[in-house]
């Protein structure tokens, strides 16, 4: 993992599977790529949840493609007729598709000894875009891969999380964004004209209001700032403080 300092890195998210739009299967990868993602100095702008669906998932990589620094893609890359995500990713960036030959032993050696057998189906799991870079895969074997700036993974939450382990790795990240968060006994209404005057002071500190509810009744919100540069943070936090406790006395640093 490199980092560039002063740059601000930018990624977005791509959820494909029709089961996650179904209601069938609820998505728990995203919290964690952005969370991880975050630490390493990139940024998640943008998530999108699409079908399995070729036009839906080439219009929205592309989209995104274009758009951001990086791409993180899940789901679609397993053996059967559904999984389509490689074949798309390399339609994308008009490049061929075929067995790769790393892939292809990376699978052997998964499934000598075990109760599977490598049929024809597993092995399209072993079908990578040429040019592109494998994505190590210690849960099943299947590597995902990243081509220009997109990686593709499992939508799996266990082997996605091996596979985006492997692949910050060489993932370049700019400037770590720091947050403070207070939580503080008002409601929205009574913090929104203070917080706009906030955010207009301190324009390049992300200030974000989120409430709690407790029994049907108000808990109050929590208040987060974020920056990526530290000592603006400490000053604008200051100053939200400064304007909670004339408001309140039931104030919580967090």
């Amino acid at each position: 993992m490199k980092h560039a300092q002063e740059k601000i890195v930018q990624a977005a998210v791509l959820l494909i599977g029709d089961e996650l739009l179904s209601g069938q299967t609820q998505d728990i990868n995203l919290a964690h790529i952005a969370k991880r993602l975050q630490e390493c100095g990139i940024r998640v702008s943008e998530a999108r949840v699409v079908a399995d669906n070729v036009n839906d998932i080439l219009a929205a990589l592309n989209h995104l493609r274009k758009r951001y620094d990086y791409v993180l893609t899940t789901g679609g890359i397993g053996p059967t007729h559904d999984d389509i995500t490689a074949d798309v990713v390399a339609q994308a960036f008009g490049v061929e598709i075929s067995h790769n030959e790393e892939a292809v032993r990376r699978l052997e050696a998964q499934y000598t000894g075990s109760d599977y057998t490598l049929n024809e189906s597993r092995l399209r799991m072993a079908r990578i875009p040429h040019g592109a870079r494998l994505i190590d895969n210690p849960v099943s074997g299947a590597p995902g891969f990243m081509l220009d700036n997109v990686v593709v993974m499992a939508g799996v939450p266990e082997i996605m999380r091996a596979m985006l382990e492997h692949a910050v790795s060489f993932l370049e990240g700019g400037a770590l964004e720091e947050s403070r968060s207070v939580r503080v006994h008002l409601g929205e209404g009574d913090l929104a004209a203070p917080l706009k005057q906030l955010q207009e002071t301190w324009e390049s500190v992300r200030i974000g209001c989120y409430p709690s509810f407790s029994d049907g009744k108000s808990a109050g919100v929590r208040v987060v700032l974020r920056s990526n540069d530290a000592s603006l943070l400490e000053s604008a936090f200051e100053d939200l403080l400064g304007v909670l406790r004339k408001m309140s006395e039931n104030i919580e640093i967090l």
